[in-house]
């Protein structure tokens, strides 16, 4: 069962709401990473079965650069959760293969 999850969110008030969300769905948040040096870190360390990525973050690599430096070493599935949708970021997320793509705001 993959219950260990990786919050990789810039906006701190988001990434507290889904970890709220999370734990009462008995999920254990591992961390809550704000970029692509934190996202790395968290996961090397922390080991989540899936991880939880938004798009923008307010960094000079985005949430698919992260997401495509750890599929280079681990086989971690990734949601991506962003507020954008045009086909550009959509096609660079699909060659991630993730699980799936929520747009923001979701409930």
């Amino acid at each position: 069962m993959m219950n260990k999850v990786l919050i990789v969110e810039d906006e701190t008030i988001v990434a507290l709401e889904i970890k709220k969300v999370l734990e009462k769905l008995d999920f254990i948040v591992t961390d809550m990473a704000t970029g692509y040096d934190s996202a790395l870190e968290s996961v090397k360390r922390t080991k989540p079965d899936i991880i939880l990525m938004d798009i923008d973050l307010r960094d000079d690599k985005d949430g698919i650069d992260v997401a495509k430096q750890i599929q280079k070493n681990n086989n971690i599935p990734i949601i991506y959760t962003t507020a954008y949708s045009d086909e550009k970021t959509l096609n660079r997320a699909i060659e991630t293969n993730p699980v799936t793509y929520l747009i923001k705001p979701f409930k």
